[in-house]
């Protein structure tokens, strides 16, 4: 979800500029009636534009909304380019910073869109700003950014995780050392019989006092600076966030301790205690839970990290005699490389020489090994089996498939999707509210507690402050998009927008091109018959001699059939195509005519001798055809696009989660209907030209609801991009994958069931993890204040609210992670209940 930019105020007395990218200008006469149009919008005072550089400059000193200088300057007929400009942005820890990082990037003059993903540290900024402009924006909150190139290869991310892992046990290490004494010195009294008695004789309860003091000090001062430097700076700029409410929660229990240690007179009778422990043990206790958290987020990324690590660091190349072991970066299209048994190839490629079987699991999802020779396409991070060949690199860098493959899965893995505006909405609003909520708990308890109604007053207030995890609501969703987004690639599934996991969930109908979709898209001939008095072989090496001379499918494989069985093709003469109809010339001395039944009545000959023959194939789904020789009648022909091993299957398990199945098709209606009969389809849509599909597409969806649509031709494209969601076989065409919004890597149609079954148990997943984020804070924080003291006499420790606070956070990614466990259920072996139950949970493989 995008969120819509704010308009942007000039500060007061201040004018701001905005320097806006131009195409489409061609002379000064379009650069005057730009600077008048943008002039002409309120609120502007000034426009300068470059003809040369392609730009124009604004300045304003009034509110000014920048999609209406973009709108002035397109309503001329010019272009203004929108880029998007990925960041990372470090030091976010909560939702609210995702909400104060999002609404600073949209303060930018020139920024038309962006959001902020907790999960993966990352912005995506769409607009016309300046880079240094959003980074001094990201600044101003606290936290920083840099500039992430999508021009550059894929960064393997663990090390940075590690080593955030790393510095974090490191502080628990030292928190925890400098904690324990405090928590002994002070809960020991309550807990342990004697304990008090002890304390009194040898050190006494004043040096009690001051040594807690000494450790919780350096617990604050050291592991713990971090809640405090982020924290009080944003809540003094009014965009408090999870370390601001840490940050006052344990500065109001020390300030207190302190001031009962060495000032106890300027504190009502019967309130002078310390809860020098509570400070101490609090910021243990998130350290802790943000060490657990560290480690867990760097497992969500696991899977795209193994895609990063398939490309090997160097390529074996021929240069001239040469053979060099060199850089995989320094590897240029042209270049040919070797590749060894049991070698990962280096980039993408065409086989030169030599043969094997390549390993291509990895990207497609599939187990079984591919045959590869001569001709063949191969693909960079493959793992070559045991053959040796060699092959010409045809992309290299950012243009390999593996590179695409990434970026594909780091585009889902950084979008929103609509189920996260609730939690952006509460978010805005949760740290404030928090905070309001702990002074309300410190007052009324003042005004109406029990005596030390202070010390009730301020634990309760404390505990309210470090009970609230806005850290659960924004993680929520984005790890589960994370490990659903990776899990997917893994089979070869790739979501190439984030919001396409949500819609995919929601579909009623899936609707199926046929051609190379459900079939093998290459027409083979099933049928020859031949009449009394001609000879099998000779017939088809006549009728395959007319057709080598047509470019249609159909010939193809006549042409295909009569090279498998060895036929001597005749010399052709005297080739006519009527469009529509047939074909004819002379093979040989010999007149060969070839056509459907209507063309062969156009000549006069007659094929009821085969009319029973031809409703059998018909029904079978089979396109028959007729060829005359010299004047008669000599054969009937079938040609059929053979259905996909994995369609059947897949069809039965796409029923079994309760969806429609349609399927859209250039065929007549009777031989689409056979198809369906066979294969089980609920609905068929015949006799559709190309440009017919995108109407029959919402068609399917006024009767039925959300549809989603697998095409993998250039004819698919509209349809794809018509449908709630579309899906491409990933063997197709660019522009279908382009179109779609996820993209099966190989053609099995058992992508699909892994696809509506992953996204509905990644919404499950986002679902459980959003209940428990607010289920938690709406149970814990009346608790926290003190609800069930009244009643029951019941009070939370602020230790004990830093733990569950702790946890909290922990959970959410821990579900998350589990479907990095998910497996799909098996289209081969699907029935209504084990199709139902792979939708309901998330089993272990």
């Amino acid at each position: 979800m995008k969120r819509r930019r704010p308009t942007v105020k000039a500060e007061p007395g201040a004018a701001q500029s905005l320097t806006l990218p131009i195409q489409g200008m061609s002379c000064a006469s379009c650069v005057g009636r730009v600077e008048r149009a943008l002039k002409a919008v309120p609120g502007v005072s000034a426009a300068s534009v470059n003809l040369a550089a392609e730009r124009a400059d604004v300045r304003f000193d009034d509110a000014v909304d920048p999609s209406a200088l973009v709108k002035a300057i397109e309503n001329l007929g010019y272009q203004v380019p929108s880029r998007a400009l990925t960041l990372s942005v470090d030091g976010m820890k909560c939702a609210s910073c995702v909400g104060g990082v999002e609404r600073a990037l949209l303060a930018v003059p020139g920024v038309m869109a962006a959001h902020v993903n907790l999960a993966t540290e990352r912005a995506v900024v769409t607009g016309a700003a300046p880079v240094q402009a959003l980074i001094e924006a990201v600044a101003r909150t606290g936290k920083t950014a840099h500039a992430l190139s999508r021009e550059a290869p894929p960064v393997d991310q663990v090390a940075k995780r590690d080593e955030e892992a790393r510095s974090l046990r490191g502080r628990v290490a030292l928190a925890a050392l400098l904690a324990v004494p405090v928590f002994v010195l002070e809960m020991g009294s309550h807990l342990v019989p004697g304990m008090h008695h002890l304390i009194m004789a040898s050190i006494g309860m004043q040096a009690s006092w001051l040594i807690q003091f000494a450790l919780t000090t350096a617990v604050l001062l050291g592991p713990g600076r971090g809640f405090y430097i982020h924290g009080l700076p944003a809540l003094i700029k009014g965009a408090p966030d999870m370390n601001s409410l840490v940050a006052v929660g344990t500065a109001a229990a020390y300030l207190f301790s302190v001031i009962a240690t060495f000032a106890p007179g300027l504190l009502p009778a019967g309130t002078v205690h310390v809860y020098f422990e509570a400070a101490a043990v609090i910021v243990t206790l998130i350290l802790v839970g943000r060490w657990m958290e560290a480690r867990a987020k760097g497992r969500t990324s696991q899977a795209i990290q193994r895609l990063v690590r398939l490309a090997p660091k160097t390529a074996r190349v021929r240069r001239g005699t040469e053979t060099l072991d060199i850089d995989v970066a320094q590897v240029v299209i042209g270049d040919v490389i070797e590749v060894q048994p049991g070698a990962r190839l280096p980039v993408d490629g065409a086989v030169l020489e030599g043969s094997s079987y390549v390993d291509e699991s990895m990207i497609t999802g599939e187990p079984v090994p591919v045959a590869k020779a001569a001709g063949a396409h191969v693909v960079g991070g493959t793992i070559n089996q045991t053959g040796h060949f060699v092959f010409r690199a045809t992309a290299v860098g950012r243009d390999t498939m593996l590179a695409q493959i990434i970026r594909m899965v780091e585009d889902a893995q950084d979008g929103k999707l609509p189920i996260q505006a609730l939690v952006d909405k509460v978010t805005m609003y949760f740290v404030p509210a928090v905070i309001a909520l702990a002074v309300l708990t410190f007052g009324v308890w003042l005004l109406f507690g029990p005596e030390p109604a202070l010390s009730f007053g301020l634990i309760n207030a404390v505990a309210v402050l470090i009970i609230a995890c806005p850290c659960a609501m924004g993680l929520a969703t984005p790890t589960s998009i994370m490990v659903g987004t990776g899990r997917g690639s893994e089979m070869g599934v790739l979501f190439r927008k984030g919001e396409a996991l949500q819609a995919l969930s929601d579909v009623q109908v899936v609707g199926f091109d046929k051609t190379g979709t459900l079939t093998e898209g290459a027409p083979r001939m099933t049928d020859l018959h031949v009449a009394e008095g001609f000879e099998r072989r000779q017939v088809l090496a006549r009728i395959a001699a007319v057709e080598a001379k047509s470019e249609h499918p159909i010939a193809r494989a006549i042409v295909a059939a009569a090279d498998s069985e060895g036929c001597d093709l005749p010399e052709v003469s005297g080739f006519q195509s009527l469009t529509g109809m047939g074909v004819s010339a002379r093979a040989g001395s010999t007149a060969v005519e070839i056509g459907a039944a209507r063309y062969m009545a156009q000549l006069g000959h007659c094929v009821a001798q085969f009319a029973e023959t031809a409703e059998r194939l018909a029904a079978d789904g089979k396109s028959p055809f007729y060829a005359a020789i010299d004047g008669r009648i000599a054969a009937i022909i079938a040609v059929s696009d053979p259905i996909k091993d994995t369609t059947p299957a897949a069809i039965a398990a796409l029923h079994a989660l309760g969806l429609k199945v349609a399927m859209i098709t250039g065929d007549n209606q009777h031989t689409a209907d056979a198809i369906a009969r066979r294969l089980g389809i609920d609905e068929v849509v015949a006799d559709v030209l190309p440009e017919g599909k995108v109407a029959a597409i919402r068609a399917l969806k006024s009767r039925h609801g959300r549809l989603a649509f697998v095409g993998d031709g250039i004819n698919d494209a509209p349809a794809l991009a018509e449908a709630d969601v579309g899906l491409a076989i990933g063997t197709g065409t660019d522009v279908a994958i382009e179109a779609a919004d996820v993209v099966l890597m190989s053609g099995a149609l058992g992508g699909v069931v892994k696809a509506i079954a992953l996204s509905a148990a990644t919404i499950r997943n986002i679902r459980q993890n959003l209940f428990w984020a607010f289920a938690y804070n709406t149970a814990l924080l009346p608790v926290a204040a003190g609800a069930l003291y009244p009643a029951f006499g019941i009070l939370l420790s602020p230790m004990f609210a830093a733990g569950a606070m702790a946890l909290s956070s922990f959970f959410v990614l821990a579900n998350a992670l589990r479907l990095r466990r998910w497996a799909p259920p098996n289209p081969d072996q699907s029935t209504p209940e084990s199709a139902q139950a792979g939708l309901r949970a998330v089993p272990v493989r």
